[in-house]
């Protein structure tokens, strides 16, 4: 199963300013569960029993505690667990970051952990999920918001709350752990059976499922979040009769970009305007997903890509389906990522000149198993001792080849490439990066750059993509980890001091058998 290729930093804290920031409290519980989003019945990881997980609702400034209670069960999942709040840069509290092996030890089975979130300044459009392994692919994942009272493009629309929160994810009729246990025993890369949108989809041949629902009234705008919270499946957004203009990427606000279609990796997340200016109706809302590049697999009869759809209801519109054919034509204006100008501060670090470091990442597989992605002839594998603890106990902690960590200077300009396969996605914690030169094509841009924390890799040694982004946030980096400025994490004014909570981790999990890990 190809899974985001990601770089997970130990990040920092401060509540500096934030006087009317609120402590936001949540209780959650993993469990297993039968459901079936798309008519075939399975068990799956849930939060509180939902899928998607419950979406979490912020306001600028606010700190989230959020109380995981691992009672997950069933041995045909993984029975431990971790929680990534994808986008947040967690200052000053990397220990709550959440990848396992690289910011914490997994929460065991019968335990719990709190997650303390300071969200500072930040403000978008977020999502969370497992991040042990492959497990969010059997359900734990669902979208966050946090809200900014001053969003200097709240004039663009009149609606926003939990009724536009859209998310896009693929889904899969067996377990991650089987899928991916079968595919390294020799068998094909897993493919998606379905595309859901919000908690409903179909598969070929399948029951026809009652679709989700967007409810909207004419005359109206609406800002829609969108979220792929998808392990493999890209997504081309398109609604029928209605243009969309994109405001927010990766929590980033951008100017105004009218598009007609959207195309959205996995982890990347869109906020986008409509106006409910057509007769009242029922519009589809089309999602098409694709798996390297197709919309079928000879592997797999059940995906059909085509057919991941929505309804846009208008009030007063018949409660059934679009009367309409769903093959439509989205218009003539198509997204293309370098368009995306961030709406404040604008410009890459340090511009044109050159960067303090350089990294050049090389995707490839293994030549004797082509099922094994490697960065630059190395696979990674996650070490015994999570990343941070070797930081936080060791002064001059010394790493693994198979960890592939690199370490980064404080304060530094630091710049990226990345060659080969292209479109899989890639995610930096900790920070947001300016895109200087997409995957989209074009010259390199320093002046107004897309500004994002998702980025689609791929580009050749000539033209790769590339990023840069300022070591201003002391962390630990997977896939490839970055380690930024260790002996800033160890002590200084922004170091990691985990609670003795966060200590108990791994000694619970360390003894436990294998298969409860």
């Amino acid at each position: 199963m190809r899974l985001l290729t990601k770089s997970f930093p130990c990040t920092l804290l401060s509540l500096v300013g934030l006087s009317q920031a609120a402590v936001v409290s949540h209780q959650w519980t993993l469990s297993n569960k039968d459901i079936s989003p798309d008519g075939f019945t399975r068990s799956a990881a849930l939060v509180n029993g939902q899928y998607p997980g419950p979406l979490l609702q912020f306001n600028k400034g606010d700190t989230g505690l959020i109380t995981v209670n691992n009672h997950l069960t069933d041995p045909t999942m993984r029975r431990s667990s971790s929680i990534h709040w994808h986008g947040i840069f967690q200052h000053r509290n990397a220990e709550n970051d959440g990848p396992s092996f690289v910011t914490q030890c997994p929460i065991s089975p019968n335990h719990s952990y709190t997650y303390q979130i300071a969200l500072g300044q930040q403000t978008g459009t977020f999502w969370y999920h497992s991040h042990l392994s492959t497990q969010y692919v059997d359900g734990i994942r669902g979208p966050i918001v946090i809200y900014d009272p001053n969003d200097p493009n709240k004039n663009l629309y009149d609606v926003d709350d939990a009724t536009t929160v859209i998310t896009l994810t693929d889904w899969y009729h067996d377990t991650a752990f089987n899928l991916e246990n079968a595919w390294f025993a020799g068998g094909p890369e897993p493919v998606p059976d379905s595309g859901l949108i919000n908690s409903a989809g179909r598969y070929e041949n399948g029951p026809l499922v009652p679709l989700t629902r967007i409810n909207v009234q004419r005359g109206k705008r609406y800002r829609l979040r969108i979220v792929s919270a998808s392990a493999n499946g890209f997504f081309d957004v398109s609604i029928q009769n209605h243009r969309m203009t994109i405001i927010e990427a990766d929590g980033i606000a951008v100017k105004p970009y009218v598009v007609d279609s959207l195309q959205i990796l996995p982890a990347q997340r869109y906020s986008v305007v409509i106006t409910a200016n057509q007769t009242v109706d029922n519009y589809w809302f089309s999602a098409t997903q694709t798996v390297r590049g197709a919309t079928t697999a000879s592997t797999n009869p059940n995906f059909n890509g085509s057919d991941t759809f929505a309804v846009l209801h208008y009030a007063g519109a018949s409660s059934g389906e679009p009367t309409s054919s769903q093959v439509f034509s989205s218009g003539p204006v198509a997204f293309n990522e370098s368009q995306l100008v961030p709406l404040i501060n604008p410009g890459a670090p340090g511009g044109s000149s050159p960067p303090d470091q350089v990294f050049n990442f090389t995707f490839g597989t293994n030549t004797s198993n082509g099922d094994v992605w490697l960065i630059n002839g190395i696979q990674y594998q996650s070490p015994s001792v999570p990343t941070l603890l070797n930081i936080l106990t060791h002064a001059n902690a010394t790493f693994g080849t198979n960890e592939h960590t690199l370490t980064l200077l404080p304060n530094a300009i630091i710049e990226v490439s990345f060659i080969g396969t292209a479109g899989h996605a890639f995610h930096l914690h900790g920070h947001t990066f300016d895109v200087i030169q997409s995957a989209s094509g074009g010259a390199p841009n320093y002046i107004n750059p897309p500004r994002r924390d998702t980025v689609s890799s791929g580009g050749t040694a000539t033209a790769p993509v590339r990023i840069r982004f300022r070591t201003d946030n002391p962390e630990a980096g997977l896939a490839a980890v970055f380690a930024e400025d260790p002996s800033g994490i160890r002590s200084g004014p922004q170091s990691v001091n985990p609670d003795p909570q966060w200590g108990q981790l791994c000694n619970i999990y360390n003894q436990l058998p294998d298969d409860l890990k």
